[in-house]
């Protein structure tokens, strides 16, 4: 009987092996690294996630043609705000639709939005920060010129990337990092007709240094804006969905732009005066946006966020040359395959991340602790 026993605590050295050797195969460099490779490939590159991402991509492509398209051939004067405006109003209206009919049984939509309006602070916030942004914008190009502007607006690429590391703890490899680089400089040369005017000297009067630190602590905004946004999504305790996130975000919005408004006066046109078709097709398109931005968020993250409206720049440069006569030099063609590059450098890379080593167990570390009580195990039998 104790033979018997002896028999079954005592691992035999068939068994023994089996499981050093299973061990030492989950933390060697070769199978593993592939497995993970090809599982992290589905889940990176999911179906809902590039068709949120793409349709981003055209979104921030459309707008961008068509406001080129309003403002630089018909020559509308309407107020830039009344747009922005416009769309929150309508993206709230939608969300408070979809969330009115995803309602439990016995809820009513009524209570159910007066409840989300009361808990709206985080997305104010958001709002605030956003019309901060705009704020920094215009205090930026009234001292400095367009083209450094652009230089350094392109740092917003970086600043989302390092809060996503700060606030979110998330680690990228070195392979991101450097596609994200890559993506800022080739963003950067696909300006070039922006930042190399001639002409592109800063406004008379202008404070250079007020209007860099104004446009720094912008790309510095963006991107914690972003990650906030990320966060609230993702890891808020209230665990609401993106209709209701996207309804109390159009809530903060509406009097920030109001304000903007009232500070212009109306713009040239008055208030609401210049308004066509295409102006309202802007207005739905600035809604559409901002909740594909909620979604990609919620199917990706707020890099991937970055990397299609990255890309939408190159797209609808491309588009405004063949249909609007827009520049397109050879400069702008090498940084815009620089651009594709770097994100599908970014999306493809699937480098698994490096277990913590207080994770990793030696081969043959478990067997040596669990000895002593084996043994004190067979001398009680």
């Amino acid at each position: 009987m104790e033979r018997a026993n002896s028999r079954r605590r005592s691992p035999t050295p068939r068994n023994k092996d089996r499981s050093n050797s299973l061990r030492e195969g989950a933390y060697q460099g070769g199978s593993p690294k592939k497995i993970h490779s090809i599982m992290a490939l589905p889940s990176m590159m999911s179906s809902m996630k590039l068709l949120v991402l793409c349709l981003l991509c055209m979104q921030n492509t459309m707008f961008t043609v068509l406001r080129r398209y309003s403002q630089g051939v018909l020559k509308e004067n309407y107020s830039k705000y009344e747009v922005l405006l416009v769309g929150e109003i309508i993206k709230m209206v939608y969300s408070a639709y979809k969330i009115s009919t995803a309602l439990n049984a016995g809820e009513r939509a009524v209570p159910k939005l007066r409840y989300l309006l009361r808990r709206s602070t985080k997305m104010a916030v958001l709002a605030l920060i956003y019309g901060a942004m705009n704020i920094l914008s215009f205090v930026s190009l009234r001292n400095i010129s367009a083209g450094i502007f652009t230089i350094f607006a392109q740092l917003k690429i970086l600043t989302t990337a390092t809060c996503s590391s700060v606030m979110l703890r998330r680690s990228y490899s070195t392979t991101k990092w450097r596609a994200l680089l890559s993506l800022m400089m080739g963003v950067l040369l696909f300006s070039e007709p922006i930042w190399n005017k001639e002409d592109n000297a800063n406004p008379e009067g202008g404070n250079v240094v007020l209007g860099t630190a104004a446009v720094l602590i912008e790309v510095t905004l963006s991107g914690f804006a972003s990650i906030y946004f990320e966060k609230v999504i993702k890891t808020d305790p209230e665990k609401l969905g993106i209709w209701e996130r996207n309804y109390q975000l159009a809530f903060g919005s509406i009097p920030i732009y109001i304000l903007f408004m009232l500070s212009e006066d109306g713009g040239q046109a008055g208030y609401f005066g210049g308004w066509s078709v295409v102006a309202v097709m802007l207005s739905m398109l600035g809604a559409a946006g901002g909740m594909l931005v909620a979604l990609s968020i919620k199917h990706g993250d707020s890099i991937l966020k970055t990397l299609a409206t990255t890309g939408a720049i190159v797209l609808s440069a491309t588009l405004d040359h063949f249909m609007l006569g827009g520049p397109l030099t050879p400069i702008m063609c090498i940084a815009g395959v620089q651009v594709i590059i770097s994100i599908c450098n970014y999306t493809f890379d699937a480098s698994p991340p490096e277990a913590p080593p207080a994770l990793i167990e030696k081969p043959g570390t478990a067997d040596e602790e669990m000895a002593p009580l084996t043994q004190n195990a067979s001398r009680s039998s």
